[in-house]
């Protein structure tokens, strides 16, 4: 873990045109460049307009990850800009009985919320290793996951599926990676303030308790290189069940048998 905040070149932000993306954008300093990524093109021009600064670079690619053509060219592009912060951010869900809902947004939400998480992460993260090693630099990757990572969720079947996805694929990734440069974060948030829930075809009636995003971007921000996982305080007590309370300990006790039988079998 980070021991001193590292200060990131550039940014690569999905899901930057709204919500908790763009809310790590605002929580970005002016210092850091920026790649923002969305399929509103509208708002995230208007974005690389607000967050222009001289010296700084902020470039736009209005593009859906679900389709592997735009996620080749983020990635090239990414590779490009030598990336030193990567934050999946992008995702959505569809409320509703999982036989009911329209199997081709189902689909959609596992290109998103996975596929193109381990696209990307698998793409980026040796080449940003690689430059904070030569540099004496830290990488910094964040995956949004989602305080329903940690429990089944009836009518919100394939989202919450996703969810629990990019927070085990995130710790397991933190321990694979703890000797490299780079500081892996699993942030977990909440009921947010965002267009989320109306997208989704939710009841608003859940965001009376909602956080900010903008206080949820932050609080990644400052957890980075510091934990591993992220859990929005407000519902830290639903997501941190016993079950779940020596999660990190059975992470590092896998990733340490997991290397002994690899070394074995080979």
């Amino acid at each position: 873990m980070a021991t001193t905040k590292p200060e990131y070149r550039m940014a690569v932000v999905t899901g930057a045109s709204s919500g908790i993306g763009e809310s790590f954008v605002k929580s970005l300093p002016a210092s850091t460049g920026l790649l923002l990524t969305g399929r509103n093109e509208e708002r995230l021009d208007a974005m690389r307009r607000r967050y222009a600064r001289d010296g700084r670079t902020v470039e736009i690619m209005a593009l859906d990850l679900a389709s592997e053509t735009d996620r080749r060219n983020l990635i090239e592009r990414a590779g490009a800009l030598k990336v030193d912060l990567l934050i999946n951010n992008a995702g959505f869900g569809a409320f509703g009985p999982f036989l009911e809902n329209d199997a081709a947004a189902e689909l959609g939400m596992v290109a998103v919320n996975v596929t193109a998480v381990v696209d990307l992460t698998h793409a980026l993260l040796p080449g940003m290793i690689d430059r904070a090693a030569r540099s004496g630099q830290r990488a910094g990757l964040i995956i949004v996951s989602s305080v329903v990572a940690f429990t089944p969720v009836p009518m919100f079947a394939t989202y919450a599926a996703t969810k629990a996805f990019e927070l085990s694929f995130a710790e397991a990734l933190a321990d694979e990676v703890s000797n490299a440069p780079v500081d892996v974060l699993a942030l977990c948030p909440g009921a947010t303030r965002t267009e989320f829930f109306n997208r989704a075809g939710m009841s608003l009636s859940i965001l009376r308790r909602a956080e900010e995003p903008d206080d949820v971007a932050r609080k990644a921000l400052r957890a980075l290189g510091r934990q591993r996982v992220l859990v929005s305080p407000g519902n830290a007590r639903f997501a941190l069940t016993p079950a779940n309370w020596r999660r990190r300990l059975l992470v590092v006790g896998a990733g340490r048998y997991m290397r002994f039988v690899g070394r074995r079998d080979r």
